[in-house]
C-alpha cells in the first residue's frame, strides 16, 4: 500500500465516527441546505397528509356511510377518487412552466367567475340544504367557488409582480384586483357560503398585504374587511345561531351548541394517547359531519394528544417550509404567490382546528386535505403542486437541476428543467409586449448599452419605452409578459 492510499484510508476511516457521530439537528440542517430540499419537504407534507386525510375519512365516515347507503365506503371511495384526481392536477401543476401559468391566470380566472354566475342559476347549480354551490356531473359534483381560490391567488400574484414598483400608485395597486375580488365575494356569498368567503378575503389580504400595500391602508381594509364578516354572520338566521351559542355555549347544549359541545367531549375523550384507530364513539351519529368540518375532533379522539401534534406539526412545518420557498425566490411573482397560498392555506387550517376546540365560532372551512371534500381535495393539491414547482425554481435548484441532480422522484416523474429566470429577458418580453400593444416593431437591445465589464448599465441610464416614460421606479420587474393583449398589463417601472 502506498503512503498516498494508506493517508487516504486512515482519513476515511477517521470520517465515519464524526460523521455517525453527528448530532440529528446537524444532520437535518444539512439535508436542509441541499439544492432541492424545499420540494422534497413540499411532497412530503402533501402526501402525510393526504394520507392521513383518507385514513380519518374511512374512519370517520364508514358508521354513516353504512346507515345511508349500506356500504361502510361509499365516501371513502369518494374521498379517493379525488385524491387520485388530486394527484393528476399535482403532476400537472409541477409540469407547467411558469410563462404558461401566468399567461393562463386571468383566462381561467375569468371562466371561474362565470361559473360562480352559472352555478347561482336554477336548473344549473344544484341546491343541497338551502344553498347553491355545486355542479353535479353524475356523481362526481364540483364546487367553483374551490377554484376560484387558487385562480383568484396566482391571477393575483401576477397582476401585483406586473405592477411591483417603489412609487406606484395605490389605484395601480387596488385596480383591478380589489374590485374583483370584491365581485367574487358577492357571488360566493350569495350562494349563500360564509366560509369560503372568509377564505377568499384571506387570499385578497395576503395579496395586498405582500404585494407593498402601506401598512395604513391595509389594516383600514382589514378592518372593514372584519366588520362586514361580522354584519354577514348576524344577517342570516343559521350565521347569527353560530355566533350565539359561540358567545353563549350553555344557552342551548342540545341544539345549536350540540356540534361544538360534542366536538370538545371527542377531543377530551382521546387524551395524550387516543383511543386507538377506529375506535371512535362520537362517530356513532353523536358529532355531525365528523368526517369533514370536525375531522380534527376525531383524530384528537382517535390518536389522541400526539395525533393533533402531528397534524399541527406538519402545517408548521409547511409554514417553514412555504416561507422558505417564497425569501428565496428571485422571481416576485413566485414570491407572492407562494406566500399567500402558504398564509391562505395555514390560515384555513388554523380557523377550522380554532372553531373545532372551541376558539373559535363555527365557520365551516375545511381542514386542507384532511376533511372530507372532493373539490376542495383537489384544488389543493393543486395548489400544493404549484408551490412544489416553486420549489424546483429556487436559484440553488435551477442550478443543481441544470447540472444533472435531479434526483429519483425527478427522474421518476420525468419533470422537465425549470427556466432560470432573467431580468434581461423580462425586460425583453415587456417591450415585445409594449410593441404588440403599440402596433410598433419591437426594438433591437443596444450593444453599446453593455459596459466594459459585460454588466448592464444602471435603470436610469437605459431608454425608457413609451408607456412606462414617467415613472420613477427602479424595482419593478416581471418574469414575462402575457402574449395576449390585457388592459391591466401596463409598463409600471423598469427591470432591474
Amino acid at each position: 500500500m502506498t503512503e498516498a492510499t494508506r493517508r487516504n484510508w486512515n482519513g476515511r476511516k477517521a470520517a465515519r465516527p464524526a460523521a455517525a457521530n453527528a448530532s440529528p439537528g446537524t444532520r437535518f440542517g444539512a439535508w436542509l441546505a441541499r439544492p432541492l430540499a424545499s420540494f422534497h419537504l413540499i411532497v412530503a407534507i402533501a402526501t402525510l397528509l393526504t394520507v392521513l386525510g383518507l385514513v380519518m375519512v374511512l374512519s370517520a365516515s364508514s358508521v354513516e356511510a353504512y346507515a345511508d347507503g349500506g356500504s361502510a365506503y361509499s365516501l371513502f371511495i369518494q374521498q379517493a377518487m379525488f385524491a387520485a384526481i388530486g394527484c393528476v392536477l399535482f403532476y400537472l401543476a409541477l409540469r407547467i412552466s411558469l410563462k404558461r401559468l401566468r399567461q393562463w391566470s386571468f383566462p381561467v380566472f375569468a371562466l371561474s367567475v362565470l361559473a360562480l354566475v352559472l352555478v347561482l342559476i336554477p336548473g344549473i347549480g344544484s341546491e343541497v340544504q338551502g344553498a347553491r354551490r355545486w355542479f353535479a356531473f353524475g356523481p362526481i359534483s364540483v364546487q367553483p367557488s374551490e377554484i376560484i381560490k387558487v385562480s383568484l391567488v396566482v391571477w393575483g400574484a401576477h397582476l401585483l409582480a406586473s405592477r411591483r414598483s417603489e412609487h406606484a400608485s395605490l389605484k395601480d395597486i387596488l385596480v383591478p384586483l380589489v374590485p374583483a375580488g370584491l365581485l367574487v365575494c358577492l357571488l360566493v356569498v350569495l350562494q349563500p357560503n360564509l366560509s369560503t368567503t372568509i377564505a377568499l378575503g384571506i387570499v385578497l389580504a395576503a395579496l395586498l398585504w405582500f404585494g407593498g400595500l402601506p401598512v395604513r391602508l391595509f389594516i383600514t381594509i382589514a378592518i372593514s374587511g372584519v366588520v362586514a364578516a361580522g354584519v354577514l354572520a348576524l344577517s342570516a338566521g343559521y350565521r347569527s345561531d353560530r355566533m350565539r351559542a359561540f358567545f353563549n355555549p350553555g344557552d342551548d347544549p342540545q341544539g345549536i351548541g350540540y356540534q361544538a359541545r360534542q366536538a370538545l367531549y371527542s377531543l377530551a375523550d382521546g387524551g395524550i394517547w387516543g383511543r386507538g384507530l377506529g375506535q371512535s364513539r362520537a362517530k356513532w351519529s353523536y358529532l355531525p359531519n365528523s368526517h369533514n368540518d370536525f375531522i380534527f375532533a376525531i383524530i384528537g379522539e382517535e390518536l389522541g394528544f400526539l395525533g393533533c401534534a402531528l397534524v399541527l406539526g406538519l402545517f408548521a412545518l409547511f409554514v417553514y417550509t412555504g416561507l422558505r420557498i417564497a425569501s428565496r425566490s428571485v422571481d416576485p411573482f413566485l414570491r407572492l404567490l407562494t406566500a399567500t397560498a402558504t398564509t391562505w392555506i395555514t390560515a384555513q387550517a388554523l380557523i377550522n382546528i380554532g372553531y373545532v376546540v372551541g376558539l373559535l365560532p363555527v365557520t365551516g372551512l375545511q381542514l386542507p386535505l384532511v376533511s372530507a371534500g372532493g373539490s376542495s381535495l383537489a384544488i389543493t393539491l393543486f395548489m400544493f403542486g404549484i408551490i412544489a414547482n416553486a420549489a424546483r425554481h429556487e436559484p440553488e435548484a435551477v442550478s443543481a437541476l441544470h447540472a444533472g441532480q435531479d434526483g429519483r422522484f425527478s427522474r421518476l416523474l420525468r419533470l422537465p428543467k425549470p427556466e432560470v429566470y432573467s431580468p434581461a429577458k423580462a425586460e425583453s418580453a415587456r417591450a415585445r409586449s409594449a410593441a404588440a400593444r403599440s402596433g410598433q416593431r419591437p426594438r433591437r437591445p443596444d450593444p453599446r448599452a453593455q459596459s466594459q465589464s459585460g454588466r448592464r448599465q444602471p435603470p436610469e441610464q437605459r431608454r425608457r419605452s413609451p408607456e412606462s416614460r414617467g415613472t420613477s421606479s427602479a424595482r419593478a420587474t416581471r418574469a414575462w409578459e402575457p402574449n395576449y393583449p390585457m388592459p391591466h398589463a401596463r409598463e409600471r417601472g423598469r427591470s432591474r
